[in-house]
């Protein structure tokens, strides 16, 4: 018996032949990420993992407008008060990154639209990363007083280098699909109206292609990365953590809130 994957509310999932798709399904708040997104995420690998009918994973979000916002404000600021939920989060955080390099079929990021913070963290972890051109991405933790610790600063470097990471990772500035494609930050970027035909054609190639070296070659290159991951996130993890507790975090979540600039003070 096959795995059903059923009882997902942030998540949809659905099958065509060997090929699934998973899809951050919160549009209303362009699908941002929540503690109930981080579990059912971290539910939903495990599942994969031992799905023998799955061949290739096609991970994007809802809509047109967004892959993923990234982590829900309104969450932010109830961890303010919530540490053991801030807490939970961080460790959450870690296993879908873990289970995103870990689980054996290649995965590849249909980046849809904007892909901001722990969103962008997401797809760019996935194997492959096909982004519409006009997305948006970028990693503004700074932004709100926060350190890119949930990932962005182990993946960026390794994609294109630390003198570029710390160039976007300091700013949080975004920069396009295409000029992300341009310094190797995706796999490649495609207008909008090609980007179901370049993804389920690309998807469709790997999903008949040699399981066993597929996978195996998927393996072996992830093998530096797993190895980082492990080395680096808890360290970067704690590094946020001590972010979240500052006084500019505070004032970041007061500025959105009340829709104006944050004056940050260093403390």
């Amino acid at each position: 018996m096959g795995v059903t994957y059923e009882g997902y509310q942030t998540l949809a999932v659905s099958r065509a032949d060997k090929i699934l798709t998973i899809t951050l399904n919160r549009p209303e708040v362009r699908n941002a990420t929540n503690g109930l997104m981080h579990q059912e995420f971290i539910r939903l690998f495990a599942e994969v993992r031992t799905d023998p009918e799955t061949n290739v994973v096609i991970l994007t979000g809802a809509g047109e407008k967004a892959f993923s916002a990234g982590g829900d404000i309104e969450t932010l600021r109830e961890y303010f008060t919530d540490q053991a939920g801030w807490a939970a989060s961080m460790v959450e955080a870690k296993a879908i990154l873990e289970g995103l390099v870990s689980i054996d079929q290649p995965v590849i990021g249909r980046i849809n639209g904007d892909a901001i913070g722990l969103g962008a963290t997401i797809a760019l972890f996935c194997d492959i990363t096909i982004a519409v051109d006009t997305a948006r991405i970028a990693d503004p933790h700074v932004g709100v007083g926060l350190v890119a610790g949930d990932g962005g600063s182990v993946i960026w470097p390794l994609l294109i280098g630390y003198a570029k990471a710390k160039r976007y990772l300091f700013t949080g500035d975004i920069i396009t699909g295409k000029e992300a494609a341009e310094i190797g930050l995706v796999s490649e970027s495609v207008p909008r109206e090609q980007l179901d035909e370049r993804v389920n054609a690309l998807a469709t190639r790997i999903a008949n292609g040699a399981t066993v070296a597929i996978r195996g070659t998927k393996a072996a290159v992830n093998m530096d990365l797993r190895q980082r991951l492990a080395a680096l996130i808890d360290g970067h993890l704690g590094f946020e953590t001590v972010s979240h507790l500052t006084q500019d975090h505070i004032e970041a979540l007061n500025a959105f809130k009340e829709r104006r600039a944050p004056n940050f003070t260093g403390r």
